[in-house]
């Protein structure tokens, strides 16, 4: 059923903000961001079994956030950052609503600034 007046989400834009919606996932791309790392050294700081964070390199990896290669006994797992920039253009629709909704009301408080200095 589609709806009138709504755009159409890429089915890659949704899977992107599933995995960004936990923060564990989230910190992991964090930790990514400073360099490619193996399955232990990413579930390091987590107070979660390896397999867990396996289940979590899924996620990110369906959602195309992380590649992993196969190198002899590890798979390390690299940001690929490419799908978040869907995301990015997404938000930023917004950012700009927000930031014409704020200079809106800046404009109000200023003409209301000057009513009221004119009434004292």
């Amino acid at each position: 059923m589609e709806q009138s007046g709504y755009i159409e989400k890429s089915p890659d834009l949704d899977a992107v903000f599933a995995a960004l919606a936990d923060p564990t996932r989230r910190a992991i791309l964090t930790r990514l961001a400073t360099g490619e790392a193996s399955v232990n050294e990413i579930a390091a700081p987590f107070r979660m079994s390896q397999p867990a964070v396996s289940k979590h390199l899924k996620v990110l990896e369906r959602a195309g956030l992380i590649e992993r290669d196969v190198d002899r006994q590890r798979r390390p797992a690299r940001l690929r950052a490419d799908p978040m920039e869907a995301a990015v253009t997404w938000l930023e629709e917004f950012r700009q609503f927000w930031s014409s909704s704020f200079d809106q009301l800046d404009d109000l408080l200023e003409d209301l600034k000057r009513a009221q200095k004119k009434d004292d």
